[in-house]
């Protein structure tokens, strides 16, 4: 119920951010005619239609997207051509067919209705043509919606969520369309002025049509929204901790809460390191269940400790087991995975959890996540993210002491990370950041994303936290494929390191790369995986270190030249 309360704020505030402009003609237009009959059915087709087209997109299947895009186009079609008629209302009467398939119709009918305040369904079918207009800015919110569809599956409730985020928008709208009804029909009172102010929403129907069809829309009003309407929602969330793991309060751990049984383990698509293993083999073990995926940085940063603590313990009685759950495709692979495994030094099992079975199990939520287990079988402390290492190590001990471990080692782990494995800087100051269109932010080259297809982008000038490409490049709704050497990708960030998620578009394949800082070889400040120079390979598909500052952090341009083609790039994340 919060969410859903959260859902609808967020769209609420859609109507202060500059990314709502092209929609707000189209539904202007509307202003002179009865709201019962004319505004609330055009926001209510707009609301379901937003709702069912964002569902399909959570799902990620490519028949969705190809299906929008199309509709997206249709619906151009059709709102052109109602620009038209209100600036020319004689061309509706010389339409005898449709200019468009859809179009013309629903055009005709539009106009019918606006002689005779006719129907609701022609102002309903409008809505749902401006719902597929409708690209709002994904702030945090949405943002938080669609990466929950992602990992938990769509469901009803990723669409209750949508509609009350939809819903929200359209409650604004609708307030500002009665006032603005109201200051339409004062205006029709003066003579000639009504006239001019039809035309004029026809104008700005038209100019929305050319931003859409520019990509405006998703382009340079998102990087106008981004410093606005994002930080009232990312309020929001840090208010009532719905952006952050939710970690159990600290008991007594001589006194830790029984949190639930342990759920089976079942479901696992293949083991590494050690047959299948039962709940009920674990039984009389203390067992610490560790949830991770080898390309996200944070759950990298803690398996030093968990690893540590496997080793330290595992003569008492701990079994470590480590669920990789995948967040991109290529974690799927078992080759992926086994190397991982291997070059992370993991020796304890691992349960490739390809098809979500355990972690749905778990009702868990969050890369990393760690489930302290004790000897009966209960879940008895669970911590979600990076940090309180001791405090996990002290849950550990005193499980073992619980279950019956004589002489169990007081003292903690002392951990001296390298690498990405290293922890991150208090100075970070860039977030995570998706290449991929389904989870994309502060993406500002010119026009925004094709969709799907071939598209040469260009440069564009980078604020913090602003990225963009370069060079011939195909963007999927996961990551983007670059078509020919010589493509670019560059990154104004604050961190003190800089990691890249990427790989091979075929497997074996050997793809070339230079970085660049600030335009300069990164020298000193060059992270493992690159040399002073800046040159690298791309071998696999996995998080590649590219910079490490050695002065800490600090805001710097980072530039990434690839000189062979057939790399995916998949996400940007810091330290």
């Amino acid at each position: 119920m919060l969410l859903i309360l959260l859902s609808y704020l967020a769209g609420a505030l859609t109507i202060v951010s500059p990314c709502i402009l092209p929609v707000l003609p189209f539904v202007f237009a509307r202003a002179g005619q009865p709201f019962m009959k004319s505004g609330l059915p055009l926001l209510l087709g707009m609301a379901l239609t937003f709702a069912g087209v964002a569902t399909l997109a959570a799902v990620g299947g490519g028949w969705a997207v190809q299906a929008n895009q199309l509709g997206r186009w249709i619906a151009l079609a059709v709102m052109a051509v109602l620009g038209l008629t209100l600036i020319m209302p004689s061309l509706a009467d010389r339409l005898t067919r449709p200019l468009v398939a859809l179009g013309s119709h629903l055009t005709e009918k539009a106009s019918a209705e606006q002689q005779s305040g006719g129907g609701v369904w022609p102002s309903f079918l409008l809505g749902v043509a401006t719902g597929l207009l409708w690209a709002p800015c994904a702030g945090p919110i949405l943002g938080l919606i669609l990466t929950g569809a992602a990992l938990q599956g769509a469901s009803v409730g990723t669409t209750l969520l949508l509609a009350a985020y939809a819903a929200g928008a359209a409650t604004s709208l609708a307030l500002a369309l009665l006032i603005g009804g109201k200051v339409f029909q004062t205006m029709k009172r003066s003579l000639g002025v009504g006239e001019w102010v039809r035309k004029g929403l026809g104008v700005l129907v038209l100019i929305g049509v050319a931003a859409i069809a520019l990509g405006l829309d998703t382009g340079l009003l998102t990087r106008l929204s981004s410093g606005g309407t994002n930080r009232i929602e990312q309020s929001l969330l840090s208010r009532f901790g719905a952006a952050q793991p939710m970690n159990a309060a600290r008991a007594p751990l001589n006194a830790l809460p029984v949190e639930g049984a342990v759920p089976p383990l079942t479901g696992a698509t293949e083991w590494i390191n050690s047959p299948p293993l039962t709940t009920e083999q674990l039984r009389g073990k203390v067992v610490l269940v560790d949830f991770w995926t080898y390309s996200c940085i944070n759950c990298v940063r803690t398996i030093p400790y968990v690893r540590a603590w496997a080793e330290k313990y595992r003569d008492q009685g701990l079994v470590v087991i480590g669920v990789h759950t995948p967040e991109f495709a290529f974690e799927k692979s078992p080759a992926n995975v086994r190397d991982a495994v291997r070059r992370f030094g993991v020796t304890y099992p691992v349960a490739m959890d390809n098809a979500f079975a355990i972690w749905r199990a778990f009702d868990n939520r969050y890369w990393p996540a760690h489930y302290f287990i004790d000897a009966k079988g209960d879940i008895r402390y669970h911590h979600f993210g990076e940090g309180d290492y001791e405090h996990s190590e002290r849950v550990i001990q005193q499980l073992l002491k619980e279950a019956g471990a004589a002489n169990v080692d007081q003292a903690v782990v002392q951990v001296r990370a390298q690498g990405a494995e290293a922890a991150a800087t208090a100075e970070v100051a860039s977030p995570e950041t998706y290449v991929g269109y389904a989870r994309a932010k502060h993406f500002v080259s010119p026009g925004g994303f094709g969709f799907d297809v071939r598209k040469t982008y260009a440069a564009a000038p980078l604020k913090l936290n602003d990225w963009s490409l370069s060079g011939d490049w195909i963007v999927r709704p996961e990551h983007a494929d670059l078509q020919t050497p010589g493509g670019r990708l560059a990154f104004r960030f604050k961190a003190r390191d800089l990691h890249l998620v990427m790989g091979p578009s075929n497997m074996g394949q050997h793809v070339r790369f230079r970085v660049r800082i600030d335009g300069q070889a990164p020298s000193a400040d060059a992270g493992v995986d690159i040399d002073a120079q800046g040159l690298g390979r791309i071998d696999s598909q996995r998080l590649y270190q590219l910079v490490r500052q050695s002065g800490g952090a600090r805001e710097r341009t980072f530039e990434i030249e690839f000189l062979d083609p057939g790399v995916q790039v998949f996400a940007f994340t810091f330290g």
